[in-house]
């Protein structure tokens, strides 16, 4: 997997775990780096977002790190 992909899936994980962590408790990191009006929150939230959209693209151009096609994973086990 490509260093850009990792870091990518790191970000998004981030990003969910953000998410989660929101719908708990109704606060979210942003809130700890300065707010949403704060510029590293946002470059935060903006890193995670091109993350996921590049995980997106990666994966519908063929690029996502997979080592097995979708028919490989569907076959049976012999």
């Amino acid at each position: 997997m490509h260093m850009v992909n990792k870091v990518a899936w790191i970000l998004v994980v981030i990003g969910a775990l953000n998410w989660l962590l929101f719908g708990l408790t109704g606060s979210d990191v942003g809130s700890y780096v300065g707010g949403m009006d704060g510029i590293v929150a946002k470059v935060i939230y903006i890193l995670v977002g091109v993350s996921g959209l590049w995980l997106i693209a990666s994966k519908f151009m063929g690029k996502g790190g997979s080592s097995h096609s979708d028919a490989d994973m569907a076959a049976p086990m012999q």
